[in-house]
């Protein structure tokens, strides 16, 4: 048991080094050691059923002694003590042997379990992540379009294993945490699947029709459905009559449809705002538009005729040494701008090794700050990243080196080689990789230039989603592992080509890996001469 506690203790402290609150979701690499947490403590739990489970044994088994032994001895209680033997062990059972059965009662076999439980806890999701894996869930409906009740029932695209489900609890937690952002639209949806659940003969201990009416009918009138508001109040109380809340509502919505008013603001919430407003994008920007199409595999701009003219070749560079006799084989994804992808660029042993170097250090990924030029967090930037520095590692070196072959750019300039592992309905909505012109103070702290060009080495499969899409030419590359797509953010002239403005798709299924190197100015002069007009 000693042996088994300190292994506990020791994963625990492993996990603190690696994860943080609030940040958990946006990683399925640390979510996985979740997974092992659980089934630690799933361990933990059997035996402290097992340690009560023989504790009542023993009582039971004591109890069943004495009852036969009391039962002969009431019948002739004198002449049962008249025995010398049996007075005897009756004071020996009242004095010591009931005391501990006392002790056997009152003996705590809780305490492992209970305090590998406390140990545990420190490093359990809380309620952002929560929070974040519910508007995960938001987002990946949203731009997959995708029914409340193919998630609820786990029927997703590329999920023919490992499917799960929702509750009743599930759903309405999920409605309630877009309640409190202030997302009406998705807390509807939400609630009407956990109705729906309700209506079909689902039970749960902690959610009714109640409560899901009371959030349902105020969240269709602050959307303007008054009508739909007013009847789902009467069928709240319906069930309960005495519902203060719904009888107050019930009496303004009635009045606003009498009137012909469509105002919002007289209804009396479900209970008080809690947490910030939500700032919800508008959905009807082009750029929005294209990358959710993008993702969902429509509007890919491409005739046939340019399509034509992309090809396949193996590559070596202009004859680099070390691809003449082993060239790479290279595939023209997109013609303007070019965008490119190498297949069998990089082992699955190696990329294990990036992996594994990079899961201890992998962090929630920042963008830089348009003002301040400042690294920050964003909700826009779901997934956690690490930093690989040359020479730590002879796989790194390796790989740097054949970016620097491939491509002919000098690497002493670049990045490190940053590693992303992407979380639940992980996503990078659209940017740019350059620093453009309302942001000269971008990489003014690495002296290096600009980004003129983008390395990105897919490390996974993903099952569903997690295309990186280009949304000014309406381009798309899904992730293929071991396969790298090489693009330039500068044209020739060293001004920024706006068409490469690019995302990565929300995660749908699966678990994305990601390593990038972004490649700047400095040092390519000879390497990629500058052209002379502005588009060169």
């Amino acid at each position: 048991m000693a042996s088994w506690c300190w292994s506990s203790l020791v994963l625990c402290l492993l996990l603190t080094s690696s994860s943080a609150h609030g940040d958990i979701f946006t990683s399925i690499s640390h979510m996985t050691d979740l997974l092992f947490t659980e089934k630690d403590l799933l361990t933990s739990l059997k035996n402290y059923i097992q340690a009560e489970e023989k504790k009542l044994e023993q009582i039971k088994t004591w109890a069943d002694k004495l009852d036969v032994l009391s039962a002969a001895a009431t019948q002739d209680p004198e002449g049962f003590l008249g025995h010398p033997v049996n007075a005897f062990k009756l004071i020996k059972r009242l004095n010591t042997e009931w005391a501990e059965l006392e002790s056997l009662v009152l003996s705590d076999m809780s305490d492992v379990f209970v305090s590998n439980l406390t140990v545990h806890r420190q490093n359990f999701p809380d309620s952002d992540d929560e929070t974040g894996a519910a508007k995960a869930l938001m987002r990946l409906q949203d731009t997959y379009q995708l029914d409340t009740d193919a998630i609820a029932t786990g029927q997703l695209p590329g999920s023919s294993s490992n499917r799960g489900s929702l509750t009743v609890s599930d759903c309405f937690d999920i409605g309630r945490s877009a309640y409190l952002q202030n997302d009406y639209y998705h807390t509807q949806l939400w609630m009407i699947q956990a109705l729906k659940q309700l209506d079909q003969g689902e039970t749960s201990s902690s959610v009714d029709a109640i409560t899901v009416l009371d959030y349902l009918s105020y969240s269709l009138y602050q959307q303007g459905e008054l009508e739909r508001a007013l009847q789902l109040t009467k069928r709240l109380l319906e069930l309960d009559p005495m519902h203060q809340r719904a009888t107050r509502n019930l009496r303004y919505y009635e009045h606003q449809l009498s009137n012909q008013k469509g105002a919002v603001g007289g209804a009396e919430s479900a209970q008080r705002q809690k947490g910030d407003t939500h700032d919800v994008p508008d959905d009807f920007l082009p750029v929005r538009r294209s990358y959710e199409e993008l993702c969902r595999g429509e509007g890919v701009s491409m005739t046939p005729r340019r399509q034509s003219r992309l090809f396949c070749r193996y590559h070596n560079n202009n004859r680099h040494p070390r691809y003449v006799i082993g060239p790479v084989k290279q595939e023209v994804e997109w013609d303007r701008p070019l965008i490119v992808r190498y297949h069998d660029i990089v082992s699955d042993k190696d990329m294990e090794t990036v992996k594994e170097l990079a899961k201890p250090r992998l962090r929630r990924a920042t963008v830089h700050e348009a003002q301040t030029g400042q690294l920050i967090t964003a909700p826009y930037r779901v997934s956690k990243s690490a930093w690989l520095r040359e020479h730590e590692h002879p796989v790194v070196d390796n790989i740097n080196q054949r970016i620097e072959d491939i491509t002919g750019l000098d690497m002493s300039t670049a990045e490190d080689l940053q590693v992303a592992n992407y979380g639940v309905g992980g996503q990078y909505e659209p940017h740019y990789d350059f620093g453009r012109k309302d942001e000269p103070d971008a990489f003014e702290d690495l002296e290096t230039g600009n980004r003129i060009a983008t390395w990105l080495l897919y490390m996974s499969d993903v099952q569903a989603g997690g295309a990186t899409v280009f949304t000014d030419v309406r381009a798309a590359v899904k992730p293929i592992k071991g396969t790298a797509v090489f693009w330039y953010n500068l044209y020739a002239s060293g001004e920024g080509d706006d068409r490469t403005r690019h995302a990565a798709c929300p995660v749908l299924v699966g678990s994305k890996w990601v390593s990038n190197k972004w490649i700047h100015e400095r040092g390519q002069e000879f390497r990629r001469r500058c052209g002379l007009r502005k588009t060169d």
